[in-house]
């Protein structure tokens, strides 16, 4: 007789903040990189940039949220002013802005319609707000610090709730820096005082995440999109500090814990096993080669496969896709663009539309205290907040799915219990062969959310091992599904 009650099992350190939880759900959204070098055609402007020539045709941020809503996108991050230091709100500090425009007569406000436009559509908005000003006189010199903190304060306090905040790692170079036209670089890791600027967020935004290289969350092979196979939503935080990299970068780290795994320049794509801290992967791509709009780039955009590709190899590995959309010179998302991504709408809803494992009879070797609060059920029950789990000190846990007619798949969904850490280190997957159990897949981290792409098998029955783990399972997802096209 299957018990009501029993204890829970022990979180496995580290674990997620509140925070980091709802962070974790959102796992798809998107970037916007938009400003003056949309109309300069450059990639990074120098700082010297007119605001004059700031001037989209149709800019329209209700259309680009709504594309955003319908392609599956959790959210929206503006770059709220990138390198070049122009910023897209009206802020009272600097003229170097849209109030300097011709767009709406100087008394517009990108940041404030596009918050606007994704409450509407309900997706959620965030703000990219770049350390580095190449316009500002003052960079470099601790007067920037406080004129960067006041700017920070506005986004923060004027334009609603924001679930993430963006602080790139640029950490200064050539410049205009008011007319000075000379290389400025800071020491990284102090200048910016990130600490006291952290808390200006933690103060106005208490619910928003940050990204800011190893800082507050770290990158999944930066602009690449792509997490490595193996990945760990935790770090040691000792020696690190935001916005370190570059040549060299490992002579850097002081502290022997660090020394021990920085010589592996795959770091952060893979996170670290016996870190102290959780700090998610937040894997940042473009759907075109460059981060703003280049017309020359319109036949260059990514396809739905290779858009489909990303997200196995991001939100798949326990990550976040971080997809960057630029809009145009007309302050829209060229046609290209949107195609690729309705597509790629489309084959997500194909794959994971069905659940093929939530008919079949499922049953385990153990299910903990015997209580249907743990049961195998959860397994199915498309509910975040249950979980199958075990006894302790079992050394070997298992469960089979067994389907009424055969089921043929080739895409497995899994996912952890994340309130309880990150738990297991080894999996496997088997299917029966005419009554012989032959491996099908075998792999270590899941986290979050774990993508398993195989060749397309057709059994009867399933069986999902947990070995070698330091704690007993607590697996809230294991779906299985059938994509029409396979990764070559």
């Amino acid at each position: 007789m299957i018990k009501s009650i029993t204890q829970a099992p022990e979180p496995f350190s580290p674990v997620p903040s509140p925070r980091q939880l709802r962070w974790h759900q959102h796992e798809f959204y998107g970037f916007l990189h938009f400003g003056l070098n949309t109309f300069t055609d450059k990639e990074w402007g120098y700082g010297d940039e007119s605001p004059e020539l700031f001037a989209p045709t149709a800019f329209d941020a209700d259309r680009l949220a709504a594309i955003a809503a319908e392609v599956g996108m959790s959210g929206l991050i503006l770059t709220c002013k990138h390198h070049d230091g122009f910023c897209l709100w009206p802020s009272r500090y600097t003229d170097h802005s849209v109030k300097s425009s011709p767009w709406r007569d100087g008394k517009g406000d990108v940041v404030g319609e596009m918050a606007e436009a994704c409450r509407r559509h309900q997706i959620l908005f965030g703000v990219y707000l770049s350390p580095w000003d190449r316009n500002h006189a003052d960079y470099g010199r601790p007067a920037y610090l406080e004129y960067y903190r006041n700017q920070l304060q506005e986004l923060t306090t004027e334009y609603g709730e924001l679930f993430e905040v963006w602080f790139d790692g640029a950490n200064g170079g050539d410049g205009y820096y008011g007319g000075a036209r000379e290389h400025r670089r800071i020491d990284r890791r102090t200048y910016y005082g990130w600490q006291n600027t952290w808390q200006i967020v933690r103060r106005n935004q208490p619910n928003a995440t940050m990204f800011s290289n190893v800082g507050l969350m770290y990158a999944g092979s930066a602009m690449k999109g792509i997490a490595n196979d193996l990945c760990w939503s935790t770090l040691s935080t000792a020696g690190l500090y935001p916005g370190f990299g570059g040549d060299g970068w490992i002579k850097e780290f002081e502290t022997d814990i660090v020394k021990a795994w920085a010589s592996d320049q795959e770091m952060l794509n893979q996170g670290y096993r016996q870190g102290d801290s959780w700090l998610p992967a937040e894997c940042d791509v473009s759907i075109r080669p460059d981060w703003l709009y280049h017309a020359s780039e319109d036949d260059k955009v990514k396809n739905t496969e290779s858009l489909l590709d990303l997200y196995f190899k991001s939100v798949g590995r326990g990550a976040s896709l971080l997809l960057n959309l630029p809009p145009n010179q007309r302050g829209q998302f060229h046609p290209n663009d949107v195609q690729s991504l309705k597509g790629f709408r489309q084959r997500r809803d194909e794959i994971f539309s069905q659940n093929l494992a939530s008919g079949a009879d499922i049953t385990a070797n153990n299910t903990r205290g015997d209580s249907r609060r743990f049961s195998t059920q959860n397994l199915v029950d498309n509910h975040p907040d249950t979980y199958w789990s075990t006894d302790d000190n079992l050394p070997v846990t298992e469960v089979i799915f067994e389907f009424p007619k055969t089921a043929t798949f080739n895409v497995i969904s899994l996912r952890e219990y994340l309130p309880l850490g990150q738990r297991m280190e080894n999996f496997t997957l088997e299917i029966d062969k005419d009554g012989i159990w032959q491996a099908y897949h075998s792999g270590t981290a899941i986290g979050n959310r774990r993508l398993v792409r195989e060749r397309k098998c057709t059994t009867k029955r399933v069986r999902f091992r947990c070995v070698d783990s330091p704690a007993r399972p607590a697996i809230s997802e294991f779906n299985l599904h059938l994509a029409s096209k396979t990764a070559d």
